[in-house]
Order: structure tokens, then sequence, then C-alpha cells
């Protein structure tokens, strides 16, 4: 028994860690404005454009401003974590690499298998978004997509559980998600120039909305700032600024895309902080203004609705009529750079857990012209196309945030873990403040997803538990062979 244990406890050396992925290999073309810009452009997609009405109607009020303080220190104590392990460990495998150094082989595959939670499920989940505001744009111009080719065939509720809904498949779902995946293939300059245009045209949508709308904002829409709990927990109060900036971090997952990306960056020890500390405030910085904004242009009761900005764009009257097609133009926009950058983080998982034989050799095949790991693009993208064009977004949507909040526990626990076991590695950059950082951290993400439903749990354990076949069946067996000579041959970065 102890002997399997220790088999499946078995770490990697950093030194083996970066030496296996040095050389050829994935194209190192980034710096620290497009880490930046990759960021910005993974978070800021359906949490400011859908969720800031959601929580302010139903938890906060006003007050959503301090959700989204709350929430942002919250990934802030994560970020750091994430920093120093980037800096340290410049490889594309994220909380899976540093799971392997930390931790060893079994929890490196939990979390691997894991992370295809947050990427994979969510790229599918924001599919489904773009594809009902792509829809409802088309439709304002006299374009109408039948709702049977734009809906998911299958349906979920607690009424009626699983059943059909009359629709043949979302095809403008599974149209981004095709798209994309042929972008990434084409190589990562090209995705993060496609990249840092969206961003800067959601961004500058994003500060249209706050230039104007805060011309148009009533006070007496801000008051109280805090409205009074009515008895039950987390609704308004401070015990609703506290729910809602539970709710509210899903606005704020996605930065660890940026740590995906350590192979690619030029300069890795001193980018990956920059780009990973540098997105999440701009970004909490847009969210608190947004949410400013948007409360002071309505009232908070008028905004449970899935468009909250259009709402406050209304409520300020003619005047700011002309924002609204620009609006959608922005959301479109910011899905679409999420979608974007999720299917990159899937692949690049893949990617190191192929490199490190945890998958079969196929999953790290890089294509000679454009040096990107196509064959991972391609499946990755099929597989996204199927679910996206088959399921509806709730089910999708609700794995995502347990899954992301597992790999931020485990990140926070492997740095304290590492600074222990290792505590003369040189650290470009350290998190501050240890162990309180990453314990807090730690403490945090566990108690957010200690509130989350029964059944996602449910979920996450059958997961899991195809996870651990496919682990038992192969990655187990083949993690620490070495290449054959067959595959040196067929595929480069193997040597």
């Amino acid at each position: 028994m102890k002997r399997m244990l220790s088999k499946h406890l078995e770490k990697k050396s950093i030194d083996d860690l970066v030496g296996i992925h040095h050389g050829q290999g994935l194209k190192r073309v980034l710096g620290p404005m497009h880490l930046t810009m990759l960021g910005v452009g993974v978070i800021v997609g359906a949490g400011i454009f859908v969720l800031t009405g959601q929580v302010a109607a139903q938890y906060a009020g006003p007050a959503i401003i301090l959700s989204f303080v709350v929430s942002a220190v919250a990934c802030a104590l994560t970020g750091l974590c994430y920093a120093e392990f980037a800096s340290l460990i410049p490889v594309s495998g994220s909380a899976y690499t540093y799971a392997y150094a930390t931790m060893g082989k079994l929890f490196a595959w939990i979390i691997g298998w894991d992370l295809i939670l947050e990427y994979l499920f969510g790229a599918c989940a924001v599919s489904v978004g773009w594809s009902g505001y792509v829809t409802s744009f088309l439709g304002d111009f006299g374009v109408v997509i039948p709702d049977y080719l734009c809906s998911a065939p299958f349906g979920h509720d607690t009424t009626l559980g699983w059943h059909l809904t009359g629709a043949v498949i979302n095809l403008p779902a599974m149209f981004v998600v095709a798209l994309f995946s042929v972008l990434l293939i084409l190589g990562i300059r090209e995705s993060a120039v496609i990249n840092n245009a969206i961003v800067i045209i959601k961004v500058c949508v994003i500060l249209l909305f706050i230039g104007f709308g805060i011309m148009y904002i009533r006070l007496e829409n801000l008051t109280p700032f805090i409205p009074q709990n009515t008895g039950n927990f987390g609704e308004y109060g401070w015990s609703g600024i506290l729910r809602g900036a539970g709710v509210i971090f899903f606005a704020y997952i996605g930065f660890d895309v940026v740590s995906t990306a350590a192979q690619e960056v030029k300069n890795p020890q001193h980018d990956m902080p920059i780009g990973i500390l540098g997105s999440l405030t701009i970004v909490t910085i847009l969210y608190i203004l947004v949410a400013f904004v948007l409360t002071g242009l309505v009232s908070y009761t008028q905004l449970r609705v899935p468009n909250p900005i259009a709402v406050g764009i209304d409520a300020a009257g003619p005047g700011l009529f002309w924002l609204r097609p620009i609006i959608k133009i922005g959301a479109i926009a910011g899905l679409s750079s999420v979608i974007l950058l999720l299917l990159y983080g899937q692949s690049r998982i893949f990617y190191t857990m192929s490199r490190d034989r945890m998958l079969p050799g196929v999953f790290s095949v890089v294509q000679e012209r454009f040096r990107t790991p196509y064959l991972t693009n391609i499946i990755v993208g099929i597989v996204a196309m199927i679910l996206a064009g088959l399921f509806p977004i709730g089910i999708l949507g609700e794995m995502v945030s347990i899954g992301t909040l597992l790999a931020f526990v485990i990140v926070c626990v492997s740095v304290i873990i590492l600074r222990r076991t290792h505590p003369k590695l040189h650290r470009p950059f350290k998190t501050p403040f240890m162990p309180v950082v990453p314990i807090l951290g730690a403490l945090v993400s566990f108690a957010q997803m200690a509130a989350l439903p029964l059944e996602t749990w449910l979920r996450l354990v059958i997961w899991m538990v195809i996870g651990f076949v496919i682990y038992g069946t192969y990655g187990q067996w083949h993690a620490k062979k070495a290449p054959t000579k067959d595959e040196e041959t067929f595929n480069p970065i193997m040597r």
C-alpha cells in the first residue's frame, strides 16, 4: 500500500518540468501587454453585461460596488499565488503543472481533469450566450434565425428533469467555436492580435457607457447605498454584500488562463505576474465603475433582467438611445474573446498533460508551420461544438464555478508546500505575507465551493470518477515512460 501510494504521489522536479518543455516547441511571441490584454479579454464577458444587474437586484443593491471589491480581494489572493508559480515554472500547464511539482502525479491528474470544467465547459457555456446575443442583434436588422436552429435540443429543470425542447441544434454556438478553433490552429500571434482588437472594442464600449452614463445618474437611485436586510441572510444588508461577492465571483473567472500561456511568453519570469495582476486590477476598476453608473441610472429593483445595461440606458431617456446597438456589439465582442481564450487555455492544458504522458501523444503534436498543437485544437473544437450545439447554458455553466474554485484551492495549498519543500529556489516573484495570503485564498475559495448546490457537487463527483477511470487505465502507467524512438520521429517536440 505504501509503495502504491508513493507511486501516485511521485513529483516532477522544477528542472524536469521546465526542461522537458524547453527548446523546440510553442513559439515565444507574447509580452506583458499581450498577457494583460489576454487576461482582460477572458475575464470581461458575461459577468459585466449580465451578472451585475442580477446581483444588485437580488442581494446587494447599490452596494454591489462593495461586493465587487470583496470578490476582487479574494481573486487577488489566489492571483498572487498563481503569479509566483507562473514566474517559477514557466510552462503552459497552469495549475496542473504546479500540482505536479508539489503534490504529485495523482493530484496533477485531478487538477488537469478538473480544469476541463473551467475551460472546455466554460467555452461551451459562453458560446451559447454568444448565440443569444448575436441572434438578437441580427433580429434588429431583420435577419431572423429560426429558434429551432439557435437553441439546445435538450433541456433540464427541477420539475421536468431532462427533456426535449423541440429545437434541432444551436448552429450559431457551433459556428463560433469552429471559427476560433481554426484561428487557434493558425497561431498564437494571430490569435493574440484578434483578441487585442476584440478587447479594445469591448473596453471602449464599456468606457462609453461609463463616460456618458455618469451624466444621467440620479442620486436617489443610490440611496440607501446598503438596502436594509429583509430578515433573511443574503437579502440586502451586509450579508447581502457577502453573498453578492460569492455570486459575482463568476465575473472574475478566467484570469488563470494567463498562466497557460507561460510557454509562449518571451520573458515569463518577469511578464507573467504583470499579466495576471495587471488584468485583475484593470477589470476590477471597470467593474466598480460600471456598477456605480448602472445603479445610479436605474433603481436596483428593476435590474433583475438578462440585459441590465440596456435597461439602464433606457432609463436615461432618448439621450442615450444611440448607445443600445453599440452595447450589443460590445457584449458580442466580450463573449467572443472569452470563447477564444478558454479554448486556447484548454488546448494548452491538454498539450502539457500529453507532454507529461498523462494523455496520448496525439495531444502534443505540433504543426510544423504554425507551431501550434493543431490536433489538440481540432479535438477540443469538435467536442466543444457538440456540447454547445446540444446542451443549455445552465447545465454547462453551473459546472464551471466549482471546477475553477477547486483549482484555486489546490494552487494556494501548493504554494505553501513548495515554499517548505524547496525554500531555496530562485523565485522571480514571491507571494507576499506567507503563509497568510495562500491560506486565506484557499479558505475563501473553499467557502464559495461549499455554498454551491448539492447537485453541482454530485456532478463534480461523477466527473472525477470518470477521470479516475482514465487515469487508472492510461495516465498512471504512461506518465513515467520515456518517449519511444518512433514517437520522437513523429513529434519533434518530444525530442
